[in-house]
């Protein structure tokens, strides 16, 4: 038989394991962008842009518009730095390209008073499986070109 105490230990372990197997419930996982996805990105773009000769600057945040990965070509202008940031940082917070913001400001322009936003085409979401995990802003070419930069950065990932 049980005795008092090993009985109220048994109860406090069934306890506690009920609690922890809740808590684990809650907590869901998710894939993240890490650097070497990061400069693996930047570097498929950094070869579109040098095949197509365009001095760009490439941009590469997390799902929460940090920087993880900045790169500026040769020639690039220190301007675009700020501008690909600022497209990627919108593309990530819209959880969609900046085109979008782009087309709209023609006809809404107040859109552009939205502070941080960048409504310049030129900023991709990178998302796996539905979910946002970064973005990429390129700026210094047009902004066709640096959409085209941009997709070919994010189609060298295996996802």
């Amino acid at each position: 038989m049980f005795s008092s105490i090993k009985l109220r230990l048994l109860c406090v372990f069934v306890v506690s394991a009920l609690l922890a197997l809740h808590s684990h419930a809650d907590l869901t996982s998710k894939q993240v962008l890490n650097l070497s996805g990061a400069k693996k990105i930047a570097a498929a773009a950094e070869l579109e842009a040098m095949r197509n000769k365009w001095n760009v600057v490439i941009v590469v945040v997390d799902d929460g518009g940090h920087p993880i990965y900045m790169q500026r070509l040769d020639g690039a202008p220190t301007g675009s730095i700020g501008v690909a940031l600022g497209k990627a940082r919108t593309a990530a917070a819209f959880k969609g390209p900046t085109k979008i913001f782009d087309d709209m400001a023609k006809t809404r322009p107040a859109i552009t008073s939205i502070p941080g936003m960048v409504p310049l085409e030129g900023g991709v979401p990178v998302m796996v499986n539905g979910l946002l995990v970064g973005a990429v802003g390129v700026s210094g070419a047009s902004s066709q070109q640096d959409v085209q930069v941009a997709e070919a950065g994010i189609a060298a990932l295996d996802i």
